[in-house]
């Protein structure tokens, strides 16, 4: 059975369908994560992107399987820096964060921001919480994982698998200056 599930950006011109299961639902709490978040969160009109924990909600799809239906041309890529190996995409129109992704990856991390609250698929777990000064604070309604377990990498590897160890491409015509 297929799932597809149209999401964008909060104004709605960049559209993009995902289309099966996600692998996995995260809050990061890594220190670029948080940092370009907060980055990001200083663009006009831009809404808010790292939660009061420091968490910054992603929903990993497979790249072959997220389909921009609209506004790609508005795609901006943001790095941290020049050499910086994983690149966060913007939607320019109104500065909606729409994925990350990590040099050599086969998934998008894309942004829970691009669902209605109430579709956003239900948070599994939080990741990179080694990173934080205090991670005791955090809830626990769901595993709070110092760094990448041995679990979320055996999704991902699944994930690249089922993809016939494929790496598709996403090209985005320009940076975003911030």
């Amino acid at each position: 059975m297929t799932t597809l599930q149209r999401v964008g950006c909060a104004c709605g011109q960049v559209t993009l369908e995902v289309d099966g299961p996600h692998i996995a639902t995260v809050e990061c709490l890594c220190n670029s994560c948080r940092k370009a978040g907060e980055v990001m969160m200083t663009l006009p009109n831009a809404s808010r992107i790292v939660d009061e924990k420091g968490a910054t909600p992603f929903v990993m799809h497979r790249k072959d399987r997220v389909q921009f239906l609209t506004g790609a041309d508005r795609l901006r890529e943001y790095r941290l820096s020049s050499d910086a190996g994983t690149r966060r995409v913007v939607a320019t129109c109104c500065n909606t964060p729409v994925f990350m992704e990590m040099k050599g990856g086969h998934w998008l991390s894309l942004y829970g921001k691009l669902w209605p609250e109430d579709a956003l698929p239900k948070l599994e777990m939080r990741t990179m919480t080694g990173d934080l000064a205090n991670a005791e604070g955090l809830p626990n309604d769901v595993p709070n994982l110092k760094q990448h377990s041995l679990s979320f990498y055996a999704r991902l590897f699944g994930a690249w698998v089922r993809m016939g160890f494929r790496n598709p491409q996403i090209v985005i015509d320009g940076d975003l200056h911030v």
